[in-house]
C-alpha cells in the first residue's frame, strides 16, 4: 500500500514531467544540428571557392613557369652525363702456409703468389656541357676534377644514349678538362653568355646529374659574385648561387633565364656530415673558360701568359707606408731577373691597380687577367709609384714551370713589413727599435744568398737608411741596379751581409 501510494504521489510526478522535458529538448536539438551542419559545410566550401586568384598575379607567375620550362627544354640536349672509371693496381699479400711458411718457409708444390697484382675499379659521375661540334665528333667542358685522372670515360645524354670518350685536355690551375665522343647523332651545342654581365639577384638555374639523378634542373639567384678560395688552389673567381648543386653536378651547366651557359658548376660548401647542399654552390664563370675551349682543342692544354712578378695584397699598415690608403690593387713585392715585368720596366713595390683600363682589385684577379693575355700580346699596367699613377706596357710571355720556379732570378727575394709596437713586443724589442722586419726570404734568392733571415730588421740598403717601406723600394730601385747588401740589426747585433752583384 505504501508502494502505490508513493509511486502516486505528486513529486513523482513532477519529476517524471521535467525528465520527459529534458528528452525530447535534446532531441529536437540533436535533430536540428543534425539538418543544419551540411547546410554550413556546403556554405563554407562555396565561400572557399569563391576565392579568385588575381589575374595579373597568375599571368606573372604561369610566365615564370613557361621560361624556366623553355630553359630546361633548351638547356638539356646539350648537358651530358659523364661517368668515369679509375683503376688502380694493388700487389696481392702473400697469406698462403700462414703461420707454417713463417717458421718453416714454403712448401713444396704450395703457389707462389709473391708479385701479382689485383685490379681495383672505382665508378665517379660528373656532368659535362656540349660546346664544339666537328664533323662527327662533339667536344664537352668539365671540370679537371671530374675526368683528369680516370682511366675510362663515357657520355649519356638525355635522349637515353651512351658513348665511349677519351680525354681532349685538362688543366689543373682552372680546373678544366675537355672530353669528345663521336656520333653521327645529331646534337645542339650550349649557348655560350656573358658572365661578365652577371649580377647579384639574377635567376640561376643548374643543369646536371646530382648524385646519379640524371639531367636534374634545380633553380635559385646569384648570391654573390667574384669569389675567391676555391679548393685545391683554383685560380678562378666564382659565381656564388643558392641552387641547389650537389656531388655529380660537377662540370654542368649553370644558365642565366635565356638559357644561356654563365658558370659551370664545380664546387659545394657544406657543413653537413652527408656533403649536401646548404645553398653555398660556385661555379667558373663561363668567361674564364672561353680560350680555353680553343686551346683543348688545337692543341690539348691550356697556356698562359707570364709577368713574373710576386704578388701580395698588403695589410693596412703596409697601404699606409707606401700612401696607398683606401688602393684596391696588388703589389709586386718582388720581380723575376729577366721576365716580362723587369723587361717592361715594373720594380717591386709597385702598385697595380689595372690592366689594359680594367681594375683589378685582388691578386687573384691580377693572375687571372695576365694568364688570359696570349703570350706575345701587349698590355698596359697601370701601377702607383712614389704615390704617383704611370703606365707601363708589357710584353706578355708564356708561363712556364722552369721560369716560375727559378728563385735565384727573384729579386730580392725578401718581403718586410713595419716594425709596429705590436711586433716590438712579440720580438721583446726596446719600444725605440727601429728598422723594417724582415717576414720573409725566399730559399736561393739573392736575400738568401747575402744571408738574411726571418726576424732580421732592416736598417740600410747599400748604405743609405731606410725607415719605412717607401724608402725600401725606393733605394732598391735608385740604389741597387748592379749590387745589393744590407745593414741588418740580428738580436743584440748590428751586421753587414754579403754582397750580390747582378
Amino acid at each position: 500500500m505504501n508502494v502505490i501510494r508513493k509511486l502516486s504521489s505528486k513529486n513523482l510526478f513532477v519529476f517524471n514531467l521535467v525528465l520527459i522535458g529534458v528528452i525530447f529538448g535534446f532531441s529536437l536539438a540533436f535533430l536540428s544540428f543534425s539538418c543544419s551542419t551540411p547546410s554550413q559545410a556546403k556554405t563554407a566550401r562555396a565561400q572557399e571557392n569563391s576565392v579568385v586568384i588575381p589575374q595579373d598575379a597568375l599571368s606573372v607567375a604561369e610566365n615564370l613557369q613557361v621560361a624556366f620550362r623553355s630553359v630546361s627544354d633548351k638547356v638539356l640536349p646539350s648537358v651530358v652525363e659523364i661517368k668515369t672509371v679509375s683503376i688502380r693496381r694493388q700487389q696481392v699479400p702473400n697469406f698462403n702456409g700462414i703461420p707454417w711458411e713463417f717458421f718453416f718457409g714454403p712448401r713444396e708444390g704450395s703457389p707462389d703468389n709473391r708479385g701479382q697484382e689485383r685490379e681495383y675499379r672505382s665508378q665517379g659521375l660528373g656532368s659535362g656541357i656540349i660546346v664544339r661540334q666537328e664533323k662527327d665528333t662533339y667536344y664537352v667542358l668539365t671540370n679537371n676534377h671530374v675526368v683528369g685522372d680516370v682511366s675510362e670515360i663515357s657520355v649519356a645524354t638525355s635522349d637515353g644514349k651512351e658513348f665511349s670518350a677519351e680525354l681532349v685536355g685538362k688543366d689543373e690551375r682552372k680546373d678544366l678538362a675537355m672530353v669528345s665522343f663521336k656520333t653521327t647523332d645529331f646534337f645542339p651545342l650550349a649557348v655560350l653568355g656573358d658572365s661578365d654581365m652577371v649580377k647579384v639577384g639574377d635567376w640561376a638555374i643548374a643543369v646536371g646529374n646530382p648524385l646519379g639523378f640524371m639531367f636534374s634542373v634545380t633553380q635559385g639567384i646569384v648570391s654573390a659574385v667574384g669569389r675567391t678560395g676555391g679548393p685545391a688552389n683554383n685560380i678562378n673567381d666564382f659565381i656564388q648561387t643558392d641552387t641547389a648543386i650537389n656531388q655529380g653536378n660537377s662540370g654542368g651547366a649553370l644558365v642565366n633565364i635565356r638559357g644561356e651557359v654563365i658558370g659551370i658548376n664545380t664546387w659545394i660548401a657544406s657543413n653537413s656530415s652527408s656533403g649536401g647542399s646548404v645553398g653555398l654552390g660556385f661555379a667558373i664563370p663561363i668567361n674564364n673558360a672561353k680560350r680555353s675551349i680553343d686551346e683543348f682543342i688545337s692543341k690539348g692544354e691550356i697556356s698562359y701568359g707570364w709577368l713574373g712578378v710576386s704578388l701580395l695584397e698588403p695589410d693596412r699598415e703596409t697601404l699606409q707606408a707606401l700612401g696607398l690608403e683606401g688602393k684596391r690593387g696588388a703589389l709586386a713585392s718582388m720581380v723575376f731577373l729577366g721576365s716580362p715585368a723587369d723587361k717592361g720596366g715594373i720594380q717591386p713595390g709597385d702598385f697595380i691597380t689595372h690592366i689594359n683600363d680594367r681594375e683589378v682589385r685582388t691578386v687573384n684577379q691580377v693572375t687571372m687577367t695576365v694568364g688570359d693575355i696570349r703570350p706575345g700580346e701587349r698590355a698596359a699596367f697601370t701601377i702607383i709609384r712614389d704615390k704617383a699613377p704611370q703606365t707601363i706596357t708589357v710584353r706578355i710571355e708564356e708561363r712556364t714551370e722552369e721560369a716560375t720556379t727559378d728563385n735565384k732570378k727573384l729579386w730580392p727575394g725578401v718581403y718586410v713589413i713595419p716594425l709596429t709596437d705590436a711586433a716590438r713586443s712579440s720580438l721583446n724589442l726596446d719600444k725605440n727599435a727601429r728598422g723594417l722586419l724582415v717576414a720573409q726570404v725566399i730559399a736561393d734568392s739573392p736575400a738568401s744568398i747575402v744571408g738574411l733571415r726571418q726576424g732580421d730588421r732592416i736598417l740600410k740598403i747599400n748604405g743609405e737608411t731606410v725607415q719605412d717601406q717607401s724608402a725600401f723600394y725606393r733605394v732598391l730601385r735608385e740604389k741597387a741596379g748592379t749590387e745589393l747588401w744590407f745593414e741588418i740589426a740580428r738580436g743584440d747585433a748590428t751586421l753587414e751581409s754579403l754582397r750580390y752583384k747582378r
